[in-house]
């Protein structure tokens, strides 16, 4: 009978030991680094006189995960790249910006590929919703400030 109770009780110590020893941690998206993706180009032009105003590298968000995602998690991007969302139908966009670390300009883009609305210096981790004006089909990302210092309006096109 000891003889049983020791068997045990070594046993239950030694399971506990492993058990209590095993890194059960799993690294989480927000641990991991994530970099730009160059997926394509994309150029803007003046609404008023096709001059071209800028010229970026864009990484492409097409897929439901991707567009959930966006730019959560990243520690920053280059002034000439942009993140472009490209959905299946136009319709009133709402963004915002939950584990997002950089500030931004979310551009909105009608299905003819002009500007439709703005918001600027979308603030990090702030979580309020940043409707479009009207529908979108296209939504691209850039660094904050940028949609001002490029001159960026409404009607301007955009082409990739």
């Amino acid at each position: 009978m000891l003889h049983r109770f020791l068997y045990s009780f070594v046993l239950g110590s030694v399971m506990l030991t492993v058990l209590a020893c095993k890194d059960t941690s799993k690294p989480t998206i927000s641990q991991t680094k994530i970099t730009f993706k160059k997926e394509g180009e994309l150029s803007i032009y003046k609404s008023t006189s096709d001059t071209l105003k800028k010229h970026l590298d864009i990484e492409i968000s097409d897929t439901d995960y991707e567009r959930q995602t966006g730019l959560m998690y990243r520690d920053g991007m280059t002034p000439n790249q942009g993140m472009l969302f490209i959905f299946k139908d136009e319709t009133k966009r709402f963004f915002y910006m939950k584990n997002t670390k950089i500030p931004l300009d979310i551009i909105y883009i009608g299905a003819n590929k002009r500007i439709v609305s703005f918001k600027t210096n979308a603030k990090p981790f702030d979580e309020t919703s940043l409707p479009s004006e009207v529908p979108a089909k296209y939504v691209l990302e850039v660094n904050a400030g940028l949609a001002r210092k490029w001159e960026l309006e409404k009607g301007d096109t955009l082409l990739w």
